[in-house]
């Protein structure tokens, strides 16, 4: 028999939190609808909380719900959920199966990210525009759209409130003018040039909390069987409407960035987050992560040519590290 360590000073600690579940779970969904196809493509995190301390404290594994079967449960509701091609509804689900079938997790934490397919055109012939195939697709674009849910039963499995936030990340953006950057500090440390114009790329990370949403009760029971019945007008804008708030979030952060003449990065993060909440009644913050892609000209004065003026700068040496990060919240009064 194995000898059991038992660490000294038992009295000088506590487990103060703990969490735990399924990482790195791959899903791709087919959903047909006679011959025309659709699909998803997913990598979740399942992880819940609850009464499992003496699974940490005493070894006893009687409280755990192992997390293989968490697999098995996200696969189980990818094919039965009708929810599974909209990922916020689909984590919604799995979070709430998850705390209503097991009764001491109080909550589930799910992260996913969607892969982007778009359907390849089929040109229809002259004059006429390109249809859309039934079952053929193409990967245009690495960016992910984000969902994180906090499914919380604490307060008991009739009272269970969702906390949602979504997003998009790995956006890669770029414009050639259209942005300065002047009149910054400067001091012993400056070496940076100012320039009232230059190119301005990075990789848009964002992410916008929108306000919770009340789950009722499950049906079933177990929350095998999952709906929150909202009318169109309720759901508009919240959570539940999460496809539509994500295609007019990446369209205005694209649109801002585009036409925006940028004083500064901060300033044109500003403008994106503060349309988002003012177009999203039921956002309450909007989050973005953007770092500097930088784009440095290439001095070419030892041959007599200007590659330095902004307006004669053509040629460039792309930089990856070091690179600036600008972050910052937008918050609902």
């Amino acid at each position: 028999m194995a000898k059991v360590y038992e660490p000294e000073g038992e009295g000088l600690s506590y487990l103060s939190h703990a969490r735990y579940g399924k990482d790195k779970v791959r899903v791709f969904r087919v959903v047909r609808d006679g011959a025309w196809h659709n699909i998803a493509e997913y990598n979740v995190t399942a992880l819940v909380e609850g009464d499992i301390d003496v699974s940490y404290t005493q070894a006893d594994n009687s409280v755990v719900v192992a997390t293989d079967s968490i697999k098995n449960i996200t696969y189980y509701l990818a094919k039965t959920s009708p929810h599974v091609l909209h990922p916020e509804r689909f984590a919604l689900h799995l979070g709430t199966h998850l705390v209503s079938k097991y009764a001491h997790l109080k909550k589930a934490f799910i992260t996913i990210e969607q892969l982007r397919w778009q359907r390849i055109p089929i040109a229809q012939g002259e004059g006429q525009d390109p249809k859309p195939h039934s079952h053929a697709f193409y990967r245009d674009g690495d960016d992910k759209r984000t969902v994180e849910v906090e499914i919380d039963a604490s307060a008991g499995k009739d009272q269970i409130v969702a906390h949602v936030t979504s997003g998009l990340k790995d956006l890669l953006v770029l414009k050639t003018t259209g942005s300065a950057f002047e009149s910054f500090v400067r001091d012993e440390y400056t070496t940076l040039v100012e320039v009232n114009d230059r190119i301005f790329s990075t990789s848009i990370d964002l992410s916008y909390k929108f306000a919770p949403l009340r789950i009722p009760a499950p049906a079933d029971g177990e929350g095998k069987v999952f709906d929150l019945a909202l009318t169109p007008e309720q759901a508009k804008g919240t959570a539940w409407d999460g496809d539509a708030v994500s295609a007019a979030a990446r369209g205005i952060t694209l649109e801002v960035f585009a036409i925006d003449e940028s004083a500064s990065v901060q300033a044109t993060l500003y403008k994106m987050a503060q349309r988002i909440v003012a177009e999203h009644a039921h956002v309450q913050s909007v989050t973005y992560n953007l770092p500097n892609k930088h784009y440095v000209p290439v001095d070419m004065k030892y041959i007599g040519v200007d590659n330095m003026t902004p307006a004669k700068a053509d040629v460039f040496v792309p930089l990856s590290a070091p690179s600036g990060l600008i972050s910052a919240t937008v918050s609902r009064k």
